[in-house]
């Protein structure tokens, strides 16, 4: 699966409704809020799991959050055992939404603890978080704008719409 695809998908669907782009080749991520509304959601170089990830957190945003430069969230590199575990707290939720999008498109998914300098992590627990996450969105329903993005996702990929994801496999290494 092409980056380019999904940039075209969430292009189509949301550039117009909340004058919000995607764009990749980003060195790093980030949310630009425009001055009124929308904004440009940036995302890693060409990858399409970043595309994916930074649409998640997108979707979960609110409106007072989209209006704000990276939703208003802190981001740091590195974090201590505390600020990490604070940091694991605010992440399941969009990383629930990622796997369904991975899912979707048919692209493998996997939790990102996104801190490789704390000695002795254990990613176990986040994973479990990530899971429970999921498993509270499929069972409630999907925001409305992820489920337009995942079921055009669908449409695009080789993968499955949300509504018929079962995920009581293990989670992906």
């Amino acid at each position: 699966m092409q980056a380019s695809q999904i940039v075209d998908v969430f292009n189509r669907l949301f550039s117009e409704s909340y004058q919000t782009r995607l764009v990749g080749n980003a060195r790093e991520p980030y949310y630009e809020a425009g001055e009124n509304r929308g904004g440009v959601i940036y995302f890693c170089s060409d990858y399409a799991s970043s595309a994916v990830h930074e649409v998640a957190h997108w979707c979960m945003a609110g409106s007072n959050r989209r209006r704000q430069n990276d939703y208003g969230y802190w981001y740091a590199d590195t974090r201590d055992a505390q600020n990490q575990k604070q940091f694991e707290s605010v992440e399941a939720k969009p990383q629930a939404l990622e796997w369904v999008f991975s899912q979707a498109l048919g692209i493998t998914f996997k939790v990102s603890a996104d801190n490789l300098e704390l000695p002795d992590y254990d990613l176990v627990p986040f994973r479990g978080l990530v899971r429970q996450a999921l498993e509270a969105r499929l069972s409630e329903g999907l925001p409305p704008r992820a489920a337009i993005f995942a079921a055009a996702l669908a449409d695009l990929g080789q993968g499955s719409p949300y509504d018929r994801i079962e995920f009581f496999a293990p989670l992906p290494d």
